[in-house]
């Protein structure tokens, strides 16, 4: 069958994937649970029953693995999609959520909140990232928009606002910052799902909800810009318009994730080649497809990260280069040889 017709069922055994690997994920780690312990936790949760385990394993799956399990969940599929969605607006398969410079900014944010201790303790490592992520963005549609605001403008606007950040992070942690707080603060810019709770998963999960429901309505239009701008525009679409709000929609969906798990890279390069593979290009089968695809892939990166080391956790960014580097050079020989 075409991968536009077995899209749907990918979808679906997608979703099926994903509660498993949730399930599984979560049973994985020196406390001995089991994945009837899981479902007894979380119906009781739900149910407002008391759970048919100790408190102690209620607590290491409802108030730590849970909530970070998901979490991962939530920023694989966050990432994956911001990925689809920019690669085909930029008509470049290089493309990433990275590429507008929003991880720096975040890093430089969160930098700025530990180390020079910027909001007086009142704003959070998440929110002084978030804050940093969109002044990122700001720089980034201010010098494109000053430049022309073509497609290579933007990507060449964004690794410009990459490098900026990057310089100042550096700087900032080289000169302020002692050994114990330097050490903390690279394993965050690596990527760690270590510290996530459920206002975390409550907010990414939401701004990801929104950000899926925005996409899937522009998923035509998506699929217009594949033909270039011009023949876009010939079509009825608003080039511009349409541009800056994917654009928005991206930087901030990414912003929120970068914020809560730090900057998670290959996920939003590489998941997107996959799942084109699988649903084809069109992307109201696409999106869904590298939602969950993104979702089940840093699920089990994550699962990796925290037990290959047991009881040293290995940063979750470490892990999804070191996988996706050779699928992004398979990618490469793939594209290759089919030109």
């Amino acid at each position: 069958m075409r991968a536009g017709v077995t899209a749907p069922l990918w979808t679906v055994a997608g979703l099926a994937v994903l509660a498993l690997s949730v399930a599984v994920a979560i049973t994985i780690g020196p406390a001995d649970i089991g994945v009837g312990d899981v479902w007894s936790v979380v119906a009781a949760h739900l149910g407002g029953e008391t759970p048919e385990v100790s408190p102690i394993r209620d607590g290491i799956v409802w108030d730590l693995r849970l909530p970070r399990t998901l979490l991962a969940a939530v920023c694989g599929a966050g990432l994956a999609v911001c990925g689809a969605v920019m690669q085909s607006l930029l008509r470049n398969p290089l493309a990433d959520p990275f590429v507008l410079g929003v991880s720096s900014g975040a890093s430089t944010g969160a930098v700025a909140v530990v180390v020079l201790g910027v909001g007086g303790g009142v704003l959070s490592v998440t929110g002084g990232a978030f804050i940093g992520a969109v002044c990122s963005f700001a720089l980034v549609l201010l010098l494109s928009h000053t430049l022309g605001g073509s497609t290579d403008r933007v990507v060449l606007s964004g690794v410009a606002a990459m490098q900026l950040f990057s310089a100042l992070t550096s700087f900032v942690v080289m000169t302020a910052a002692d050994a114990e707080t330097t050490r903390g603060v690279l394993f965050w810019l690596l990527g760690s799902l270590g510290g996530a709770d459920w206002a975390d998963v409550a907010v990414c999960g939401a701004v990801l909800a929104v950000s899926l429901l925005i996409c899937g309505g522009y998923a035509r239009t998506l699929d217009a810009f594949a033909f270039g701008e011009e023949a876009a525009a010939s079509l009825g679409v608003a080039v511009a318009r349409t541009r800056l709000v994917l654009l928005c929609v991206t930087a901030l969906l990414t912003a929120a994730l970068v914020s809560a798990a730090g900057a998670i890279g290959f996920v939003g390069l590489v998941l997107p080649h996959a799942a084109r593979a699988l649903a084809g290009p069109g992307h109201a089968r696409l999106l869904p497809v590298t939602a969950v695809t993104g979702a089940v892939f840093l699920v089990w990166a994550d699962t990796l990260a925290r037990t290959v080391l047991d009881p040293q956790e290995v940063p979750v960014g470490v892990v999804t280069s070191l996988i996706g580097v050779p699928a992004f050079v398979l990618v490469l020989y793939r594209t290759r040889s089919s030109r």
